[in-house]
């Protein structure tokens, strides 16, 4: 049995093509996460403009690469938080961001994908995907 972690080989290829300098990366396979993880990158700033194509497989993402990203990954196993986690015992802040304010965690929510900021704001918990700064 092959699992295929798309988020992950997303994620990798994206960083893979950020630490060579590279100006787009096409992501495949594509999912409905990776677009809602690719918009949240978006609005923060790390990522450019994005496109789906559909080649009649699994289809594919064209990502503009802004050049902004240090690290970017999944976490495994997927914890389940609380915005009171995220806002007053920050540990999993500590633990996948190097500093106070640098990159953001990316937690999928009731009402969607979104930035631990966000959650925070809106008052949500979730599930840890993944990091960036």
């Amino acid at each position: 049995m092959v699992v295929m972690d798309t988020l992950s080989n997303a994620l990798s290829a994206i960083q893979n093509a950020e630490v060579r300098a590279k100006s787009e990366v096409v992501l495949w396979p594509a999912s409905k996460l990776v677009l809602n993880v690719l918009r949240v990158l978006q609005k923060e700033g790390y990522v450019g403009e994005f496109e789906y194509i559909d080649d009649g497989r699994w289809g594919k993402i064209k990502v503009q690469l802004l050049g902004r990203i240090n690290k970017i990954g999944v976490v495994k196993p997927r914890h389940p938080v609380s915005y009171r986690e995220l806002e007053e015992f920050p540990e999993w802040l500590k633990r996948y961001l190097p500093a106070y304010n640098i990159g953001i965690l990316i937690v999928s929510t009731p009402q969607g994908v979104m930035s631990h900021k966000e959650a925070v704001e809106k008052k949500t918990g979730g599930v840890l995907l993944a990091y960036c700064y």
